[in-house]
């Protein structure tokens, strides 16, 4: 594949242009006023996987948005590579963080990204990981280097949870069939640091509601003698952690997995710079459970945080009231052997016994998943690591990551594969935040070293 980075160098301002053109569809899946706008980004993917070589290109009707199914079978004896990867995007709000409008991309350069990078919401996470994908398609069937058989599974539900994705799964499973999982949705330690993802977190996610009187009440006749729902919520959450930053809820620890310290010292060989990692965020020290580095403690180590909270009056100027209600957003990222529905009801059962008298508590489960270690001496992983060696210089070091995609545990459970995560976004590329961005440099390298993971993993399953 000598005459990858020619073909790259000849097409590159095509590669990005139709990047572009995906990126500036506001596929939100979170919001129903955007349906349209993904339904028509899921007529793209369509559109751009027959374009690149795919043989059979079919839009998937299911309970919610419809996943893509492609596939270039050249030979059934030969390996075959799923590629997974999602169209939706979060939410760009709030919108006037944004240094661009997120649905018009721009390239601009970074201190991290001095070559340029792609400026908008989903530019990393998924679309233009995802399109890496689609774009080294093209490339190994123009070139006739295709050296095996591969399917695209490609969603539009995967920001609100992949409800669909399982039933659909399920019921595909032949026409899923394969030996390897092949997804980039993750990111890498940095450009001169290639990594290989090989753990990713569980993820349990609800929602709180704590309802004191029947109706806003005036503060200077109520305060004092009843029950103010904000403040109970606030005092609420706060009690979930205890003064070494320690989870609270009863059997919340239960099956943790503990990691040796020999586990542990390889974990530390990873570059990092605490210094560097502050200024990054503006911040003058770090947080969190005691006992633990900061790259364990978004990494190996459960959490709970607040996502959102609100109640009563947040307008101008002033408004003397105790609210009826309030409430809160929650995600507790979980590790492995930690069931997320499991851990969804103890928090449940936890937060309705806290709530004093003179309030009610509603707790509602919105999505989870279950957390995804990979090994190591696998051939995939095997073929992944030789395909970072050959385009980057340097084998890639093996890492956790403190994100999770919940379709992992499920694609070895239904489909009995493993996956590997090839992702090569940076952690400074702001995904789910105002400014998402994503290094051109990073895309084009990605659509370099995938082709060989094709070329590797064939030549170790022989």
């Amino acid at each position: 594949m000598q005459d990858v980075k020619t073909y790259i160098s000849e097409h590159k301002e095509r590669f990005i242009s139709e990047l572009f053109d995906l990126l500036k569809i506001p596929s939100i899946s979170a919001d129903p006023a955007f349906s349209k706008n993904v339904i028509q980004t899921a007529q793209k993917i369509k559109e751009t996987l027959l374009h690149a070589g795919s043989d059979v290109v079919e839009i998937c009707e299911t309970d919610g948005f419809p996943i893509i199914y492609g596939e270039k079978i050249i030979n059934k004896k030969l390996p075959t590579v799923l590629v997974y990867g999602h169209y939706d995007v979060q939410p760009a709000d709030p919108i006037e963080l944004w240094d661009s409008p997120p649905f018009e991309p721009v390239i601009k350069k970074t201190d991290k990204h001095p070559e340029g990078a792609i400026f908008a919401r989903g530019a990393c996470d998924d679309k233009g990981q995802m399109y890496m994908h689609v774009k080294a398609l093209e490339f190994m069937v123009n070139t006739n280097q295709l050296p095996c058989n591969v399917k695209f599974m490609i969603e539009g539900e995967e920001e609100v949870g992949s409800n669909n994705l399982g039933v659909f799964v399920a019921n595909n499973r032949k026409k899923l069939a394969n030996d390897i999982i092949l997804i980039s949705d993750t990111g890498m330690i940095a450009n001169d640091i290639p990594s290989i993802t090989t753990g990713l977190r569980g993820l349990s996610y609800v929602e709180v509601e704590v309802t004191g009187p029947n109706r806003d009440l005036h503060s200077g006749l109520y305060g004092g003698a009843v029950a103010n729902p904000i403040n109970i919520l606030t005092k609420m959450i706060a009690s979930l952690h205890d003064e070494n930053n320690h989870i609270t809820i009863p059997g919340f620890y239960d099956k943790v997995e503990e990691l040796s310290t020999e586990e542990r010292a390889e974990m530390a060989k990873a570059p990092f710079n605490l210094e560097d990692y502050k200024n990054a965020l503006d911040i003058n020290a770090v947080y969190g459970e005691k006992g633990y580095s900061t790259n364990e403690r978004n990494a190996i180590r459960p959490t709970l945080d607040v996502n959102g909270i609100w109640g009563g009056y947040i307008g101008e100027g002033a408004k003397t009231v105790i609210a009826s209600k309030a409430y809160a957003k929650i995600s507790m990222r979980l590790v492995p052997n930690q069931d997320w529905e499991e851990i969804t009801q103890l928090f449940k059962t936890h937060f309705e016994n806290i709530a004093p008298e003179g309030v009610t508590v509603k707790v509602t489960p919105h999505h989870g998943g279950q957390g995804y270690v990979t090994p190591i001496n696998t051939i995939g992983y095997s073929a992944a690591s030789k395909a970072y060696e050959t385009t980057f210089g340097k084998k890639p070091i093996p890492q956790r990551s403190g994100g999770s995609i919940p379709i992992v545990a499920l694609f070895e459970k239904e489909l009995e594969s493993k996956t590997i995560l090839m992702g090569f976004g940076l952690n400074s590329d702001a995904i789910h935040s105002p400014n998402e961005h994503f290094g051109v440099w990073n895309y084009l390298k990605g659509i370099e070293t995938i082709p060989y993971f094709y070329k590797f993993f064939t030549e170790l399953s022989k």
